[in-house]
């Protein structure tokens, strides 16, 4: 297929507001797939999260003792990261040539699959160092499912959805992630609150992992019943898919999948420092009770769930990159801010800051799902955005964690706060140089976008 030149789009301020068409029949139940999905999926992968800030320290990492197996523990969370690129050109690759649908459900089992082992492995006590080996080899398929699953479920939303409401119900997808956050934090909430801390880490901490064999049957149900979008059903039948979407991907729009995950990064980075690393912080450097952490991590869940509807809401009336931008120049103040308060060590501040961050990072995510369908092709859509998204969550939610102990332990907060608000300032610039998607057509037939 022969592709015409790049097109400029109009910038936001341009005459003319996006079609309010009304919701497309079935757009509620194919949200609600969106939502479910991704819910299983990130509750899967961020109850890794939770548990390396807890746990995994003293049963898969104990002769580094508690500072070092945190910093090992969030880098085997980082190994997820590096694999989810490798994840989204995989399973982007059978989504762009087979249809969303296959790929998603092929994603979710591959994540149920390893989450359950996770909740089946025996400990560095046990088995030595063949269970840190064994924890690593876990994360590799859990950051490979991930990576695929996200842009699947948002082009299975974007690409059902009527233009003019595209950011609310693409958002759902980002919803789920906020819902993940709050359930995979609420397991954890109970098992401290019905067990000692001495049966927790010896094995209550393995009933969130083995309870998402439940979710993951649901969640499979829910897709099986799904249709394919039309988007993708239109271009199949019209002009065929793409027989190596990875390699069109980067001939066609190479500069927006880089722009693209710089844009993405500000998200990404919030969100686990937010929901991950504060809960680290909050209990093993601030000594704050760790129930009192896990439910303001809960809150946390909350605020960024919040976020999400209002940045996807407002991205509709002002464009995306706009929403992007703005929350993006308040997480760089913020991420000076954050340490240096954190750091009064009282618990109503710590109720604070952890919302906070995460509803500047919701803000920022809202647009997303929207934005990341609109600037590429229906050819290579869901490698591109998948690719994107990935490379975002490699380097603003994989390194940001696994360098702030460090980073914190040497030479204080606020240097770690520089770094942070780095990351927030390469999104900011990025999203700037990106032209504006809301007004484009996803069944276009060239990929208009502009960098």
């Amino acid at each position: 297929m022969t592709h015409s030149p790049e097109k400029t789009i109009p910038p936001v301020g341009t005459p003319g507001s996006p079609r309010e068409e009304a919701p497309q029949p079935g757009m509620r139940r194919v949200a609600s797939a969106s939502f479910i999905g991704t819910v299983i999926e990130f509750y899967d992968f961020g109850i890794y999260g939770t548990a390396a800030a807890l746990v995994f320290p003293q049963i898969f990492f104990p002769a580094l003792g508690q500072a070092e197996g945190t910093i090992a523990s969030f880098a085997a969370l980082g190994v997820a990261f590096v694999a989810r690129p490798f994840g989204s050109i995989l399973f982007g690759h059978f989504g762009d040539r087979l249809g969303r649908k296959k790929s998603l459900i092929a994603t979710m089992l591959l994540m149920g699959l390893a989450t359950i082992l996770v909740g089946c492995m025996p400990t560095a006590n046990q088995i030595g160092i063949a269970a840190p080996i064994l924890i690593v080899v876990l994360r590799v398929l859990q950051g490979l499912a991930a990576g695929g699953e996200f842009a699947g479920a948002v082009l299975f939303s974007s690409e059902h959805a009527p233009q003019g409401k595209r950011g609310f119900w693409s958002s759902f997808a980002n919803l789920g992630g906020g819902a993940a956050i709050i359930l995979a934090n609420a397991t954890f909430f109970l098992t401290a609150v019905f067990m000692s801390e001495t049966t927790f880490t010896s094995w209550g901490w393995r009933i969130p992992f083995l309870s998402s064999f439940l979710l993951v049957l649901f969640g499979l149900w829910v897709r099986l019943r799904m249709d394919e979008t039309p988007v993708f059903k239109k271009q199949a039948a019209q002009s065929g898919t793409s027989r190596m979407p990875f390699v069109e991907a980067f001939t066609h729009q190479p500069k927006q999948v880089l722009l693209a995950a710089g844009t993405v990064m500000v998200g990404f980075a919030l969100t686990y420092i937010g929901g991950t690393y504060l809960v680290s912080y909050g209990t093993a450097v601030l000594e704050l009770p760790r129930t009192f952490v896990l439910g303001m991590a809960m809150v946390g869940g909350l605020a960024i769930s919040a976020g999400v509807v209002l940045g996807a809401v407002l991205s509709d009336r002002i464009g995306r990159r706009w929403v992007i931008a703005g929350a993006a120049s308040v997480a760089v103040v913020w991420a000076l801010a954050l340490f240096p308060i954190l750091d009064i060590g009282s618990r109503t501040v710590f109720a604070i800051g952890l919302p906070v961050t995460m509803f500047i990072s919701g803000v920022a995510t809202g647009p997303q799902g929207a934005f990341l369908s609109e600037l590429f092709h229906t050819r290579y859509r869901y490698t591109a955005a998948g690719l994107s998204y990935s490379l975002a969550g490699m380097l603003g939610g994989g390194v940001p964690p696994l360098i702030a102990a460090s980073v914190i332990d040497s030479f204080g907060g606020f240097a770690f706060g520089c770094i942070l608000a780095s990351v927030c300032l390469v999104s900011l610039t990025c999203v700037l140089t990106v032209g504006e998607t809301r007004e484009l057509e996803l069944d276009r037939d060239t990929a208009e976008a502009t960098a």
